[in-house]
């Protein structure tokens, strides 16, 4: 074998390893990839139910309904546009309260939001772009330092 040829067949050989992780690092990556919604945008998309993905807003007032001595818990988390009904089995954090802040990572199937995990936000400095912004349109958003 040439010298030229050798040197080709070692950049190609180097070309396809590198391809190679770049798949693997982007399977990988796709597989933990979880995406935020709003209830107006999960409304909107068609998602299928054994994909995992995080939506977030506002507990809606008087929506909140615990069942099996406090291990399952009921509510509706709400934009202020539409609203979905989440339901969570486990102790939920110590902040979450109805018209508080909320995000919930599970799957959505036949308009129920199953949750596997439910973070609360203890005010609105830490809600996401999204539903911050869908509560700057309907008139309802407060930031912190209005409030002082």
């Amino acid at each position: 074998m040439t010298p030229k040829r050798r040197r080709l067949s070692i950049v190609l050989i180097g070309l396809t390893m590198l391809g190679a992780a770049v798949a693997l690092v982007l399977t990988a990556f796709e597989e933990n990839l979880v995406f935020f919604f709003s209830p107006t945008e999960l409304q909107a998309k068609e998602i299928g139910p054994d994909r995992r993905i995080r939506i977030g807003g506002l507990v809606a007032e008087d929506s909140v309904a615990s069942f099996e001595n406090g291990l399952r818990t009921e509510f509706t988390v709400t934009d202020l546009e539409h609203s979905v009904k989440v339901v969570y089995r486990g102790a939920l954090p110590d902040l979450f309260r109805e018209g508080q802040g909320v995000v919930a990572e599970g799957k959505f199937a036949s308009g129920v939001f199953t949750a596997s995990e439910v973070l609360a936000k203890h005010d609105e400095n830490y809600m996401p772009r999204e539903v911050a912004d869908a509560l700057k349109k309907s008139g309802r958003w407060q930031h912190a330092t209005e409030n002082q």
